[in-house]
């Protein structure tokens, strides 16, 4: 979080597989009860008297089909989001973005504040979707909740939207003079760029729908050709995560020999658009560096892996603490 004047700048990384804050994460999923769930948890209960945007079709984990949102529990981290390609198709991203605010205000001993919003969308998709984006996150000036049993009262006073792969690279931007390519992997899509001299060159940016679900459908899809056996998402995901699970070794060397197939995928793609590994040095972000870490063949001393999962929304908030200093403390 960041600061200036009384207004606090929060920024959030909405990935398809966590949704990312300065100070931490949590999966991105969610589902609605109309009582209190029975298990304590990220409970977020919505109190604002203005209704949430309407949203149809309401998404797969919703077991409410009424527009009014008011009065309704949350349970934040639970099921799995579904990748969509427009983030507004329905409140889910809403709520999970006060809930990261919660969390961040929490951090810091804080539960009433106001807070500009610093988000983004995928590199190709930015002219098309910053506005309606924008617009989403603005949707109320306010909002009443408590999460975790704490109440929150926020004023959502700005919000600005960035391009995606760009911000997680902020702190290493002064030293990546000649050529570099950055690849922020996240679970739904994968962003590169290229930035020469410390200048990205706008012209060499693309997003691809390439993201780390699905080395794990893939994974699944192994197993059950090879095992006739269905596997939770969360021991893929932690194979990748760590390079290892606490399954038996059959099961773990099918995941590997996926997630080494999806790491040659990767490096493919990167050469499509012009990766050179002795002419450039390669920068990779998101969730998918592990995957790259522990089970691609490539050269450390060339290839720079950010593990900071919280490096994306930093950087959100680094920019737009710049923008709202250059304006003279005004939002945008």
């Amino acid at each position: 979080m960041k600061n200036i004047n009384s207004i606090k700048i929060i920024g959030v990384d909405h990935g398809y597989g966590n949704c990312k804050h300065a100070s931490g994460a949590f999966p991105t999923g969610i589902t609605a009860y109309d009582s209190k769930p029975t298990f304590e948890g990220n409970v977020l209960l919505y109190k604002n008297r203005t209704p949430l945007a309407a949203a149809e079709p309401p998404t797969a984990e919703r077991t409410l089909k009424s527009a009014d949102y008011n009065g309704v529990y949350y349970k934040i981290g639970e099921g799995h989001k579904a990748f969509v390609a427009d983030k507004v198709s329905d409140n889910d991203f809403y709520i999970m973005t006060l809930a990261a605010i919660a969390r961040e205000l929490n951090h810091h001993g804080m539960t009433v504040a106001d807070v500009h919003i610093a988000a983004g969308v995928p590199l190709m998709w930015v002219r098309t979707q910053r506005d309606s984006f924008r617009e989403y996150l603005l949707q109320n000036e306010s909002a009443e909740f408590t999460f975790k049993d704490k109440e929150y009262k926020i004023n959502i006073v700005g919000c600005n939207i960035f391009p995606q792969c760009y911000p997680a690279i902020l702190e290493n931007l002064g030293i990546m003079n000649g050529v570099n390519m950055v690849a922020d992997i996240g679970n739904g899509t994968m962003n590169v760029m290229m930035i020469l001299n410390r200048q990205v060159n706008e012209t060499k940016c693309w997003t691809e729908k390439l993201g780390v679900n699905q080395c794990v459908i893939s994974a699944k899809n192994s197993l059950m050709d090879k095992f006739g056996v269905k596997v939770e998402d969360m021991i893929i995901q932690n194979v990748i995560r760590y390079g290892t699970a606490d399954i038996g070794k059959e099961y773990l060397d099918c995941i590997i020999s996926t997630a080494k197939n999806y790491a040659t995928e990767i490096f493919t793609a990167l050469q499509k658009y012009e990766y050179n590994p002795q002419l450039m040095r390669l920068y990779v972000v998101g969730g998918g560096g592990c995957i790259i870490k522990h089970f691609a063949d490539y050269d450390k001393d060339r290839v720079t892996i950010i593990d900071d999962i919280c490096a994306t929304a930093k950087g959100y908030e680094t920019l737009a603490l710049g923008l709202l200093k250059k304006n003279g403390g005004a939002n945008g």
